[in-house]
């Protein structure tokens, strides 16, 4: 009975907006204005109406609670991290999709096609315009020589611990406790703060370089933060650094189909539309994030950055060590 109320209290949603039935409905922590431009392309391109229900958290909680009752088509979460979870909650399926599987490649979808990367982000370095470097290693974050030159988020932050995780798959555990403590070591103030504030902080004169996420700088640059970000923007370079034997490490925006989707072929019809070159464009245009399929520009902005060499580590297998990732940070006591 409580599933049946919350599957009906779910349909009341859609029904309250003014909408009528929905031929795909989508849960989505992501907010909804930056998948807008999207829904209003496809619903114009195939007739089909798309409702979004946003939650903040507690997504994959929601859909497990409503359960064969829910409305819910389509999952939508930012992080590969959360799109894990979802799995392992039961509550998403697999899509046999050809589509998708040209056009995601392999390191950003699940390995058994339960998820499937939309769009990504790189973990990049925001250096001092006047700084001498063009590369950068993640290796060199712990290198004595930028000792109290480094600004950075919060280590426990998902962000981080993602590109903590995918130290350990490059080099192990034991390397990654060293080099965590080496990094806070370096660090010019505590980790703290959001990733724009490593922009602000080089302007000024606080640190030399930032750990931060690339879209960030084009929602600086554009002037969509404010114009007082539009100096931050302005006063650093972008370096995409990489593994010493690996690439840049990246995560992503993505989907999964509803385990109980009622409506799961416009579903899949929902997403396969995601991965064409039209979407790809504006997903590319929406928040400054990379194209995931191959031969679509990214903003100007974006592709100012340079070539990205995107890390080879499946993301599958980076979040299965963000557990011990986190436990290291409180271990070297990065965030004191």
């Amino acid at each position: 009975m409580r599933q049946m109320l919350l599957g009906l209290t779910a349909l009341a949603t859609f029904a309250a907006v003014g909408q009528a039935a929905a031929d795909v409905n989508i849960y989505t922590t992501r907010e909804p204005g930056l998948i807008q431009p999207l829904i209003d392309s496809f619903t114009k391109t195939t007739g089909v109406t798309v409702n979004t229900v946003f939650l903040k958290d507690g997504l994959a909680e929601r859909v497990a609670t409503e359960g064969e009752s829910s409305p819910a088509d389509i999952l939508m979460a930012v992080d590969a991290g959360n799109l894990v979870d979802l799995v392992e909650k039961g509550v998403t399926q697999p899509i046999d999709s050809q589509v998708l599987k040209d056009a995601v490649p392999a390191q950003l979808r699940d390995e058994n096609d339960h998820w499937f990367g939309l769009s990504y982000r790189a973990r990049v370095i925001y250096a001092a315009k006047d700084l001498d470097i063009s590369t950068f290693n993640y290796e060199d974050l712990s290198d004595p020589k930028w000792k109290g030159k480094v600004c950075i988020r919060s280590g426990q932050h998902p962000y981080n611990t993602a590109l903590f995780a995918s130290h350990i798959v490059h080099h192990g555990a034991e390397a990654t406790e060293t080099w965590l403590a080496g990094l806070k070591a370096n660090l010019a103030r505590k980790a703290a703060g959001g990733d724009r504030d490593g922009a602000r902080d080089i302007l000024g004169g606080i640190c030399d370089v930032a750990v931060a996420n690339s879209y960030y700088v084009g929602l600086m640059r554009s002037g969509k933060g404010g114009e007082e970000q539009v100096k931050w923007g302005e006063a650093i370079k972008v370096i995409l650094p990489t593994f010493r034997d690996g690439g840049t490490q990246v995560n992503i925006s993505g989907a999964a189909v509803a385990k109980h989707a009622p409506n799961k072929d416009d579903a899949v019809k929902f997403l396969e539309y995601l991965v064409s070159d039209e979407a790809q464009e504006i997903y590319a245009k929406a928040n400054y994030e990379y194209p995931v399929k191959a031969g679509v520009a990214a903003d100007p902005i974006v592709a100012s950055f340079g070539e990205l060499i995107v890390d080879k580590a499946s993301l599958s297998e980076i979040v299965k060590h963000r557990k011990t990732a986190s436990e290291l940070v409180d271990k070297v006591g990065f965030d004191s």
